[in-house]
C-alpha cells in the first residue's frame, strides 16, 4: 500500500510518524478567513457551523503549534508547501521560520473565478514555498511563480478543494517517485490523489470524520485506477 490515512488530531497522529522520514510536505491548513471585511457569518460558514471568520469547526489550530512537528518529521533536505490567504500569510511565514524552515518563494495560483471583495476581487491564492536544510532545485526548472489551473466548481466535495493538477505540479517538482509526501490537514484528499497519479507514497491526516471518509474513497479510487 502506497498510502497511510490517519483519522484524528494531527498534533497527536504525527507522533506516530518517524522523525526524518518524510520527503515532502504539502498542505492546505485551516485558518480563519474574513470575507470582504464583513464580520457577519457567510452562508458557507453558517452551513458548516462556523462563525467569526470560521469556515470549519476545527480551525482553531495555529501555525506555531504544528509547524515545528512537521519540521521534525521531514528529512534533512526537503521542500515544504503551505497554502495560505493574505491575512494569514505573515503569521504562517514567521511561524515557519521560527520552526527552522527557510523561505524559498511565494507562489501564486491564478484561478478562473473570483471572490467578491471591496478592495480588489480575489482571483488568486498563495502558497508559501519553504525548505528544510540546504537549498536544492525543483525538478522542472521552467516552472513559474504564477500558475493557472482551473478551480473545481460545481459538485465540489470540500469547500476549499484544490485542483489535483495544482497539487501534482508541486509534488512532481519537489519529490521523486516512491518518496513520502505528508499532508497533516488532508481534507478531501486531493494531495493523496495527486500522489497516486504521480507515483508517490502518501501520509494523510484528517480530523473530520466526514472528510476523512471522502478522502479515503477518493484516494483508494485513484490508486486502483492507476
Amino acid at each position: 500500500m502506497n498510502y497511510e490515512l490517519m483519522l484524528g488530531d494531527c498534533l497527536e497522529r504525527m507522533a506516530e510518524i518517524p522523525d526524518g522520514s518524510v520527503d515532502m510536505v504539502l498542505t492546505d491548513p485551516p485558518y480563519r478567513v474574513i470575507s470582504g471585511g464583513n464580520k457577519s457569518n457567510t452562508s458557507l460558514s453558517k452551513s458548516l457551523g462556523g462563525n467569526n471568520g470560521r469556515i470549519f469547526k476545527h480551525n482553531d489550530i495555529s501555525f506555531s503549534e504544528w509547524m515545528p512537528i512537521v519540521f521534525r518529521k521531514m528529512r534533512k533536505n526537503a521542500h515544504f508547501y503551505v497554502m495560505v490567504n493574505f491575512m494569514n500569510l505573515f503569521d504562517a511565514r514567521d511561524s515557519a521560520i521560527n520552526a527552522g524552515f527557510e523561505a524559498h518563494n511565494l507562489l501564486v495560483w491564478k484561478k478562473q473565478n473570483t471572490t467578491a471583495n471591496r478592495w480588489y476581487m480575489k482571483n488568486c491564492e498563495y502558497t508559501l514555498f519553504l525548505r528544510k536544510g540546504a537549498a536544492f532545485s525543483i525538478n522542472n526548472k521552467s516552472s513559474q511563480t504564477v500558475h493557472e489551473f482551473l478551480n473545481p466548481v460545481g459538485l465540489k466535495v470540500h469547500p476549499t478543494q484544490k485542483p489535483v493538477e495544482l497539487m501534482e505540479m508541486y509534488i512532481t517538482n519537489s519529490s521523486n517517485k516512491g518518496d513520502i509526501v505528508l499532508d497533516p490537514f488532508m481534507g478531501s484528499g486531493t494531495t493523496g490523489v495527486a500522489c497516486a497519479r504521480a507515483g508517490r507514497r502518501f501520509i494523510g491526516i484528517e480530523l473530520d470524520q466526514n472528510y476523512f471518509e471522502i478522502a479515503s474513497d477518493r484516494i483508494k479510487t485513484a490508486a486502483t485506477i492507476l
